[in-house]
């Protein structure tokens, strides 16, 4: 997958700006097998976990990064807000529709445990003094990726951070219309 390669590439390259000249040549390699290695085992257990609509999700909505946030927005020309931002990768990505409203989201999809988060799955927050009142998808490793506010574009943020776990409401899981159709 693209954003798969690109990570890859991002790491590489960090993993060699961490030696400064002079620094020990014989540390550099053990340094960029180790941060390569365990980055590509944690890219390739979450891509593992995902279903194929799940990675195909999460890539589309990789491919959105840097969309710019407008409140209303619901396409890639016009910018996103969250609960936009999530219906339209549904939508593309799996021909699955939901609701427009982040609460509404919330409402017409399965509770499930944070423990339980699988990439795809919603994640919802209170960032409004309000149940459910923004929302984003789980990419997997306790980060999920959305459009935030006025001001901001599309990004990926960890869920663990100070700000998030303050406000985290709840996670749900979408039933693929295909799964909920079999015996």
């Amino acid at each position: 997958m693209r954003w798969f390669s690109l990570l890859i590439a991002a790491l590489t390259f960090s993993s060699l700006a961490l030696s400064a000249p002079g620094d020990d040549d014989n540390l550099k390699p053990a340094l960029e097998r180790g941060l390569i290695s365990q980055f590509t085992n944690q890219l390739n257990s979450a891509k593992d976990k995902a279903g194929d609509q799940a990675t195909g999700l999460i890539t589309q909505a990789m491919d959105l990064l840097g969309v710019p946030y407008r409140k209303g927005g619901n396409t890639e020309a016009s910018g996103f807000d969250c609960s936009g931002f999530v219906r339209y990768l549904y939508e593309n990505s799996v021909g699955q529709l939901l609701p427009r409203r982040a609460e509404e989201q919330a409402r017409n999809t399965e509770v499930i445990d944070r423990s339980e988060l699988k990439p795809g799955d919603l994640v919802f927050f209170n960032t409004m003094k309000r149940a459910f009142s923004h929302v984003g998808i789980y990419v997997g490793d306790g980060k999920f990726i959305h459009a935030p506010r006025t001001g901001k574009a599309v990004k990926v943020d960890d869920m663990r951070s100070a700000y998030w776990q303050k406000r985290f409401n709840g996670a749900r899981r979408v039933p693929l219309e295909n799964e909920t159709n079999q015996p």
